[in-house]
């Protein structure tokens, strides 16, 4: 992901709330599997990390773009933004990207 695509994510992601919210169970399977349904449907969501998460943010951020194979594409306080693609179904186009018309 170039910085331009990143600056772009960043900007959307400014204007949608949380999706999920991380709390003192921290990371279970149940959990990742609920991040990647969410990605799926949406391609970019926000994660909010509770106070009672003992677990550093960006740690988190970056063990769920790994299991889920998505972007971190930032992480500000206690929220987490990740994107990822959806071949099929893509909602999110970048400046200067073809917009493929099914």
């Amino acid at each position: 992901m170039t910085t331009k695509e990143r600056a772009y994510l960043k900007g959307l992601a400014m204007n949608i709330d949380p999706v999920l919210s991380l709390g003192k169970a921290s990371l279970t399977p149940e959990f990742t599997s609920a991040v990647a349904e969410a990605i799926e449907a949406r391609e970019l969501i926000k994660i909010n990390v509770l106070k009672n998460c003992m677990d550093d943010p960006h740690t988190v951020g970056n063990m769920l773009a790994e299991r889920t194979r998505a972007e971190l594409v930032q992480v500000i306080g206690r929220k987490i933004v990740l994107y990822k693609r959806n071949p099929d179904k893509t909602k999110i186009y970048f400046p200067g990207e073809k917009v493929k018309k099914n």
